[in-house]
């Protein structure tokens, strides 16, 4: 089954496990979301069903994949004879989505479990365990340090001793 959609003034036909990008749509990486009008439903073998102006019921979701900003359009403003010039740059944000289900009946798809917030005694755990993580390398980073700082003391010694000879000699 596919369907065309209108999302940010644009149409778009789309199927099951489509991948697309169009223009932002509120929510974060991992969301399901109902993607624009349906304006046309079609499966094969069978008429279209045309929407007057978006068809009833049907509706399109799709989980985001990522949200970011496109590539740069340059906007080049010129007067001629007048050396007037204005030169703009624009970034538009894009989300891109991947169709998780063509509804005809508009019923939302069933979306798997988020993980499990863990509960308030495996929270207590897991900032312990962080906490107890940060400071070990810490201790071990700056253990490092201050060997190698006594090594080179012991060098420059040895270096100006066996440069003094060589002059003495």
């Amino acid at each position: 089954m596919f369907a065309v959609v209108k999302s940010g003034g644009k149409q778009y036909k789309v199927a099951k496990d489509d991948k697309l990008v169009v223009e932002k749509l509120a929510g974060e990486v991992g969301d399901v979301v109902e993607v624009g009008d349906v304006l046309m439903l079609g499966e094969e073998g069978k008429a279209p069903t045309v929407g007057n102006p978006t068809v009833e019921k049907a509706a399109v979701f799709a989980e985001i994949l990522d949200q970011s900003k496109g590539d740069k359009v340059i906007i080049f403003k010129k007067q001629r004879r007048q050396n007037h010039r204005r030169k703009k740059g624009h970034r538009q944000e894009q989300t891109f989505l991947k169709i998780v289900e063509v509804s005809p009946t508009g019923t939302k798809p069933k979306t798997a479990a988020k993980k499990a917030e863990p509960k308030a005694d495996d929270k207590a755990e897991a900032k312990t365990e962080t906490t107890e993580t940060a400071k070990a390398p810490a201790k071990k980073a700056a253990a490092k340090k201050a060997p190698a700082k006594k090594a080179a003391a012991k060098k420059a010694p040895a270096k100006k001793a066996a440069a003094k000879k060589k002059t003495e000699e």
